[in-house]
């Protein structure tokens, strides 16, 4: 087992009756992708701005690189970078003038900034775009170049709090290679996304969060099989068999598609217990696929937000 970087431990957080944190507790091993997963509300970026001393916890603890959080704050700053949901570069200067003005109020040495700069510029691709304003950048321009900012002084430990919102599909992918990058070079990353393939994609370590907590940890690849080696999905012709169905199986509907994925053991006699039981009652299935389980299977079963649940 690695250095523990990160270290989270029944932190607890509420603004008024409403409970944004309820014990949320896990650690991050130092040179990993650790990604927290979960939707809208559920505490992903109240748990960033407070591992990054932006605001204290009610209760529980704390710790980056072995300093406490509410403690020793300022030595903690000094060694984490923070990218939010939104790109905090002056659209007014050019992307060069940014990394200058940042190495600058970060008091770092002229040669020091001139040297990450042209570094950074190099790393993130923005070295033709160096002398433009900002305001000229596209969405993913903006967003390698923010996080190009944050990168100046070399932190050992990186917050990126929903780095992809708002990329089209390649600025994406190409904000994701970088990110892997810089786990490779030894940096620490902790990550909050809403994206299912996000997490897949780049995360040594997943955590969803729900109401607060963690509610599942693990590799993508263990989480997975926390649900089933595999899924049998049912495809129907018509809307009233996916409805006859879904009184009858215990599994997740999608009613765009007509679908409803049941959990498997992947036996041949597991599917023909299934097909058998949809005959006997007169529900034919226009197709039948097998899968592997997806994350997006994981998040709705551990989050409990089963499109509309069925019951066997």
């Amino acid at each position: 087992m690695g250095e523990v970087m990160i270290s989270v431990r029944e932190l607890r957080k509420a603004y008024g009756d409403r409970t944004v944190l309820d014990g949320l507790s896990f650690e991050v091993e130092c040179g990993t992708i650790f990604a927290l997963l979960g939707e809208n509300g559920a505490g992903k970026t109240t748990t960033v701005r407070i591992l990054s001393t932006l605001i204290q916890p009610d209760a529980g603890k704390a710790t980056i690189a072995g300093h406490d959080c509410i403690k020793n704050a300022a030595a903690i700053r000094k060694i984490i970078s923070l990218t939010g949901q939104y790109t905090a570069v002056d659209e007014q200067l050019t992307g060069e003038e940014n990394l200058r003005m940042m190495g600058r109020l970060s008091r770092l040495d002229r040669h020091t900034i001139k040297k990450r700069t042209t570094e950074l510029l190099q790393q993130f691709d923005l070295e033709e775009a160096a002398g433009r304003q900002v305001k000229t950048y596209s969405g993913g321009m903006r967003r390698r170049l923010d996080i190009a900012v944050s990168l100046l002084a070399s932190p050992s430990i990186i917050f990126l709090d929903e780095p992809t919102t708002g990329l089209d599909p390649r600025s994406r992918m190409r904000l994701w290679d970088t990110i892997r990058q810089l786990a490779q070079s030894g940096t620490t990353i902790l990550l909050t996304t809403q994206y299912l393939e996000e997490a897949d994609k780049l995360a040594d370590r997943i955590a969803v969060m729900n109401g607060g907590r963690i509610v599942a940890e693990g590799t993508a690849e263990e989480l997975k099989r926390i649900v089933g080696s595999e899924w049998i999905e049912l495809i129907f012709r018509h809307r009233d068999d996916l409805a006859k169905a879904r009184a009858l199986v215990n599994g997740q509907p999608d009613e765009t598609r007509n679908t409803i994925a049941v959990p498997s053991d992947g036996s041949a006699e597991s599917l023909r217990r299934l097909l058998n039981g949809l005959h006997e009652r007169g529900i034919e299935p226009e197709s039948v696929q097998l899968r592997k389980p997806t994350l997006d299977d994981v998040f709705i079963q551990m989050t409990g937000r089963q499109k509309e649940a069925v019951s066997v």
